[in-house]
């Protein structure tokens, strides 16, 4: 249980007074403020860095000014809700990262479900691209903005859950299931995602920012913004231009970092930048000839 002192400063992080009972409202100020102001990003792991998936010490990282993934997302949101009084329950999920692979409850993803005034919601923050606000535990289809989600029965968890995200979402879909689930459950996975070079976040660094009115993405050297004006693009090559894009868009001023540091963090993120480009250049010839 996070302490009351730790509670205002988590709440000043998202910029928004401590609430009184527990309201559905509450929840929607919270979720659209932790998605505008804690960003998904996967820095400490470009450098070698991995992190707990203790839910204090997630929210320790969020107040030092930084984001993290699911686990570090939801986890501290989750410890957030219930020190202000929401019943939440974490659920094992899984991304799917790939239309081409199977769907699956994987244990890639922490899910979150939360009761309030007698409704169940599904909220979560550590999706990057996706959700700004819960959405009600049922099946249909629901608009964010210019983003149009679905939730229906998981045909891969029985008895959980399908979210389907906007076809220009970053990811098709996730599934979680319906059963309470522990840390325990995703220490494992999490350790393979942090470490291991055939993780997703091995390859090209990440950061994204939800709000109203679409995302930020910065990946690799690529700086996005997906809204319903459509979507721009702008190639950050040089370092001072990529730092000052993390702080501006997503907050992330980095500190804690010294010089020595700074440049090893470029240095990486630049090679899988060259690196990515380079095999699209090859997927580019291969399908024109």
């Amino acid at each position: 249980m996070l302490t009351d002192s730790v509670v205002d400063l988590y709440l000043r992080r998202l910029g928004v007074a401590r609430p009184g009972r527990p309201t559905v409202e509450g929840l929607f100020v919270l979720h659209r403020a932790h998605v505008e102001r804690v960003p998904y990003e996967t820095l400490e792991i470009q450098l070698g860095r991995p992190t707990t998936i203790e839910p204090a010490d997630s929210v320790r990282r969020i107040l030092a000014g930084r984001g993290g993934y699911c686990f570090h997302l939801n986890g501290a949101f989750a410890a957030l809700l219930t020190a202000l009084g929401y019943r939440v329950t974490w659920h094992v999920g899984g991304v799917q990262a790939d239309p081409a692979r199977p769907a699956g409850a994987d244990a890639n993803h922490l899910a979150l479900t939360v009761e309030c005034e007698g409704r169940r919601w599904f909220a979560d923050t550590g999706l990057g691209d996706a959700l700004h606000e819960p959405l009600p535990l049922g099946e249909g289809t629901y608009r964010q903005g210019p983003f149009t989600f679905g939730l229906g029965p998981s045909v891969v968890a029985p008895g959980g859950w399908r979210f389907s995200h906007d076809p220009r979402g970053s990811f098709p879909g996730m599934d979680f299931r319906q059963e309470p689930a522990t840390q325990a459950d995703f220490v494992e996975r999490h350790t393979w995602l942090s470490t291991s070079p055939d993780s997703p976040f091995a390859g090209p660094s990440c950061a994204l920012r939800r709000d109203a009115g679409g995302t930020d993405t910065l990946r690799g050297l690529v700086l996005a913004r997906t809204g319903s004006a459509g979507r721009t693009e702008t190639e950050l090559l040089e370092p001072a231009d990529w730092f000052a894009a993390l702080a501006d868009v997503f907050g992330l001023t980095l500190p804690e970092l010294g010089r020595a540091d700074r440049d090893r963090l470029w240095r990486k993120v630049h090679s899988a930048h060259l690196g990515w480009v380079a095999e699209q250049a090859v997927a580019a010839r291969t399908i024109s000839g």
